[in-house]
């Protein structure tokens, strides 16, 4: 198999909620068989009797027991995936369908819960087919029926308790933050060279080039060198779709073998339609194999967070702007998202930024391959917020804490953009409050948005 179609079946197989219940219908049956074999042997050493052991049932009882846990436990699915079809309604409709795969359904709690309850289901089923099938009733096979049945009845309890938590702003903002920092570290590594003056040492170098999985070399040059029209276009020739993740190992690695340069034309997390240019080639452009290209590049119906950095940053704005909308109306909520997106932009400020070309241990430049740089992550995270919610004194207020803090905690070649979105700021405040004591309040920075303290530079 193709890396790309590797890749995006992980993709897919992370963000779906069917594959825990599946294995855990496998693992029912497979447990079930082993336990009937464990039992038949505990009969036959002497460890308990068929018809005084563990809860010492007759046939009607076990059977009546048993047919009571299996309807639990399917009312438990019914009732599970029921709820969870709403909750994705709500969510998506209130904060951002975007959440939905990205946070709800691959959620390894509620997954493993649902696996329990198949689990069980699946054991009371076989046990009450075993008890038609042999003279004695299997009090080993019962007893962890029963066991089960009680465990899916607390889990259930817990799933409702979860949930509950896990649809809150709060919650929801908070986990796509995780992610964005767990993504951020991932694909800039190393610390920018201004933080204290100290530049990036070799060992933060190679760290960098193993988050891709490149090897002992460096990971860019200092200056892009000006390229001339290409040697050879390759064109995406598959559906239209968005670009998940790069194989950048193997693209060095082939235009090593090649000995040419590779350029990739679109972003992680760009829409890429059919016939568009997909690589630019320089060099020895003849020898490059288009299909080889083409199946380093992994493809998806939307956007993933594995090397897709500005995700994040979109997830928590799109939550800001659909609380900051007139049918909703809470910019509290957008606060809480704007808390996440202070987070993750002083992770991005204090890491050094890719540059857009990848040398080889020679030093020569082999691919070019575009990330997010300092100004985009700043664009994304202010102007569609301050455009909507400048109206709003909690907004303004929060976003001037934000840049202020941003100021004080970040080097001073971040500043210019961060000074440019306070400029905006004024502009659009003085547009939007026409009395004086309003506008005075809403130059106010405060970290809770109205209500905080002011002096929040030092934090």
């Amino acid at each position: 198999m193709d890396w790309n179609r590797a890749y995006s079946l992980k993709s897919s197989l992370k963000s779906s909620l069917w594959i825990v219940p599946v294995f855990a219908l496998l693992a029912g049956i497979a447990v079930k068989r082993l336990s009937e074999g464990l039992g038949g042997w505990m009969v036959r050493q002497g460890f308990y009797d068929l018809q005084t052991g563990f809860f010492g049932l007759s046939a009607s009882e076990a059977h009546s027991a048993l047919d009571r846990i299996f309807t639990l436990t399917l009312s438990c699915l019914v009732f599970t995936f029921g709820s969870l079809l709403v909750a994705i309604q709500v969510a998506g409709g209130q904060y951002t369908p975007r959440i939905i795969a990205t946070t709800l359904l691959c959620d390894n709690v509620i997954r493993w819960i649902v696996g329990m309850f198949v689990f069980t289901a699946v054991w009371a089923h076989r046990t009450m087919v075993q008890l038609g099938n042999e003279p004695d009733v299997p009090q080993l096979q019962v007893f962890l029926g029963v066991c089960f049945g009680l465990a899916s009845l607390i889990a259930f309890i817990v799933l409702i308790d979860y949930s509950a938590k896990l649809l809150r702003p709060v919650s929801l903002v908070g986990r796509v933050g995780e992610q964005g920092i767990a993504v951020i570290e991932s694909v800039y590594p190393e610390p920018t060279r201004s933080v204290g003056g100290a530049p990036v040492t070799a060992k933060q170098r190679r760290a960098g080039f193993r988050s891709w999985g490149l090897r002992d070399a460096p990971l860019t040059v200092a200056r892009a060198e000006k390229r001339g029209p290409p040697d050879r276009v390759v064109r995406h020739v598959w559906g239209s779709a968005v670009v998940l993740a790069v194989n950048l190992p193997r693209l060095v690695a082939e235009a090593q073998r090649t000995d040419s340069v590779i350029e990739f034309l679109p972003q992680v997390g760009d829409f890429v339609a059919v016939d568009e240019p997909l690589f630019y080639l320089y060099g020895n452009a003849d020898a490059v194999d288009d299909r080889k290209l083409r199946a380093l590049v992994a493809f998806g119906t939307e956007r993933t967070m594995e090397q897709d950095p500005m995700f994040s940053f979109r997830i928590e704005v799109d939550i800001a702007l659909k609380a900051l909308s007139p049918a909703i109306n809470d910019p509290t909520t957008a606060v809480l998202a704007i808390d996440q997106l202070h987070r993750l932009l002083r992770l991005v400020g204090n890491r050094s930024l890719r540059d857009n070309e990848i040398v080889d241990e020679t030093g020569r430049r082999r691919v070019i391959f575009r990330t997010p740089n300092w100004e985009d992550f700043v664009h994304i995270t202010f102007r569609e917020i301050r455009y909507c919610g400048a109206g709003s004194i909690q907004i303004a207020r929060r976003l001037r804490a934000m840049i202020e803090n941003l100021l004080y905690t970040l080097p001073e070649d971040r500043h210019p953009a961060l000074r440019q979105e306070v400029e905006l700021l004024d502009r659009a405040l003085a547009r939007e409050h026409p009395f004086p004591e309003d506008l005075a309040l809403a130059r106010i920075p405060d970290p809770q948005g109205l209500g905080g303290s002011s002096d929040v530079a030092e934090r």
